[in-house]
């Protein structure tokens, strides 16, 4: 996998997504479709399967699943467990353009 610091620092908002297979529900890739869609090149939408990358989850303090991150030149500026909805993801990453 690409190295971490490379993929939070971007000018532009990355969200991402921590999350298990172990709970479909939860782990809607069709949401971060949706999201990825209607963000177009504003943003970057990443998954990161939790038990693939224990050490990165358990350094950033993951607990649940899934586990939603929005970084911005390489800084955290949002973090929220639990299932959300396209529509509050994208309104929350538009707060960061």
């Amino acid at each position: 996998m690409t190295k971490f610091g490379e993929l939070i620092n971007f000018n532009k908002p990355v969200l991402i997504d921590f999350y298990t297979d172990w709970n479909e529900i939860e782990n809607n890739i069709e949401t971060l479709r949706d999201v990825a869609i209607a963000l177009g090149d504003k943003a970057k939408v990443i998954k990161i399967d939790i038990k693939k990358n224990e050490i990165l989850a358990d350094a950033l303090r993951v607990k649940g699943n899934p586990t939603f991150m929005i970084y911005k030149n390489g800084e955290m500026k949002w973090r929220q467990t639990g299932f959300k909805d396209a529509k509050t993801l994208i309104g929350l990453v538009q707060e960061y353009f």
